[in-house]
């Protein structure tokens, strides 16, 4: 790839709208649910998982269930999107509603 065309690349990916919303994380061995939101929807499962590997989420049940269940055992699914909010405290507010209602309606633990 030529370096024009990555720095291409690069800046469209930088352009790109993330995608705000609602997520799960399940353990399989477990059947136990954590519910959490991101700004991001598209990166949260790399730095989620990171942080799992590294030993060091600030969850300790979650990271618990890694550590003694293992990678394979852990998915992450989107369970609503956020519309594009131009106001960020609306943003906010929308997703802690609707955290707070995934959680209540699975079971769930915080993430």
């Amino acid at each position: 790839m030529k370096t024009e065309d990555r720095k291409l690349a690069i800046a469209d990916y930088k352009k790109r709208a993330a995608v705000a919303g609602v997520f799960a994380i399940r353990c399989r061995a477990t059947g136990e649910v954590w519910v959490g939101q991101a700004l991001d929807l598209e990166k949260i499962q790399n730095r989620i998982w990171f942080t799992l590997r590294m030993g060091s989420h600030r969850n300790v049940e979650l990271q618990r269930a890694w550590s003694a269940h293992g990678a394979d055992n852990f998915s992450l699914e989107t369970l609503e999107q956020i519309e594009d909010e131009e106001l960020a405290y609306v943003r906010e507010t929308l997703l802690k509603e609707r955290v707070q209602h995934w959680r209540a309606q699975l079971k769930a633990s915080a993430v």
